[in-house]
């Protein structure tokens, strides 16, 4: 386990080197313990320029019984680690609160007084009926049921204000949908994945939710237009990822996902994400997945995440199971196979619950469908502060 957890760059001492580094370069850090911080844990809202702490909490390298076994000495939750003997004896905490209620009304009086955070007007009072349709409207347009189909542009309608829908390339690469638009009066760009089967003026049809060579090349494009007019982009997720096969490949496939993914790792904009239905594979990653810096990832509660889908990942690793058990000379009777698909197909049905991932912190919050237009509008207004001016470049792309 500490292999995963402690030594290397992106662990956990990472996190201690971030709170040092953010604090040097002037953004504010204020940490509340409402609850216990213990061992490594601890470090952390210490290494915070404010620190606030309820009564009834914790904060202590060694708890009661660890200090016991390793030097015997018997002692309180509140000698060792109490909020008053911080308060009064060690000096650690900056405000001493009675419960959580209180240290919350504390924290916004704080926030109140720094003048290093930039005041916004109106924080969070975009009106939810200024969109094109109605919010409830997603509940009647949305469906994740398999082979189900469903026009995303409906569903942007429901997002963005009335009439600000300016759409990108409209006919070319339709699997994902680019435009122009507002949300509670902010400009962006979106970026959807189109759930709906759509047919190229050349070619044959193209399924929905699968990214093709035409659609990546498109939004590469539109993504590096949005950086040029430093909009924050919105990418809507609901992807099965790249398009396979002899034709895609033939046409490029590699290539203009490259372009994609390179264009969406350098942009330079605030990218928030918004996970509708399925995120998967690759076409996670050029969606602008969570290891591509997104400034927040929100997710609705049905919602889906991982490298594939759990039918995919079933036959595939039982074949892999199976034809590993044939090279050892081994025969597989259908009882084990059997039991081998149910495994594995328990396991990613799972692990690509949306839940999953946000218990892991790779999703912000997981959102009421009917909130996403209120969601994506204090999103703009929290990104409104981002820096100005960084020069956007790409790496050599391959056109």
């Amino acid at each position: 386990m500490q292999e995963d957890v402690f030594p290397d760059t992106d662990d956990f001492g990472r996190i201690f080197r971030n709170n040092a580094v953010i604090s040097a370069d002037g953004i504010t850090q204020i940490a509340a313990i409402m609850g216990y911080c213990v061992a490594g844990g601890g470090y952390l809202p210490v290494l915070c320029d404010t620190l606030l702490m309820t009564e009834g909490s914790g904060l202590y390298l060694a708890g009661p019984a660890l200090v016991k076994a390793a030097i015997g000495q018997e002692v309180t939750d509140e000698e060792l680690g109490g909020a008053s003997m911080h308060a009064s004896i060690s000096g650690t905490i900056d405000f001493k609160e009675a419960d959580d209620a209180a240290c919350l009304e504390r924290l916004r009086s704080l926030m109140s007084k720094n003048e290093s955070a930039v005041a916004v007007d109106d924080f969070g009072a975009t009106d939810a009926e200024g969109a094109c349709r109605s919010v409830q409207d997603v509940y009647s347009i949305f469906t994740d049921k398999p082979g189900a189909q469903y026009d995303t542009r409906e569903l942007i309608r429901c997002i963005v204000d009335k009439d600000s829908f300016d759409e990108y390339r409209a006919e070319y690469g339709q699997s994902i949908i680019c435009g122009y638009a507002q949300v509670g009066g902010r400009s962006c760009g979106v970026v959807a994945n189109q759930k709906q089967v759509s047919r190229p003026a050349e070619g044959g049809i193209q399924i929905g939710g699968v990214i093709y060579h035409d659609s990546a090349d498109k939004a590469a494009r539109f993504i590096m237009d949005c950086n040029q007019k430093d909009l924050p982009i919105v990418f809507l997720h609901d992807t099965t990822g790249f398009m396979v096969g002899r034709e895609s490949e033939q046409h490029g496939i590699i290539r203009a996902g490259a372009k994609m993914v390179n264009a969406m790792s350098n942009t330079v904009t605030p990218k928030i994400v918004v996970i509708v239905g399925g995120s998967y594979g690759a076409g996670n990653y050029a969606m602008c997945g969570r290891a591509f810096d997104p400034f927040i990832t929100l997710a609705w509660p049905g919602s889906r995440c991982a490298v594939m889908g759990a039918n995919q990942a079933t036959g595939t690793l039982a074949m892999i199971e199976a034809r590993s058990r044939e090279r050892k000379g081994e025969e597989l009777d259908e009882e084990t196979r059997q039991a081998i698909l149910q495994a594995v197909h328990e396991s990613y049905t799972e692990q690509q619950d949306i839940r999953h991932g946000a218990a892991r912190g790779w999703v912000d919050r997981i959102i009421q469908p009917h909130e996403t237009r209120r969601e994506v509008a204090s999103a703009l207004q929290m990104a409104h502060a981002w820096p100005k001016g960084r020069g956007f470049r790409t790496g050599v792309l391959q056109t």
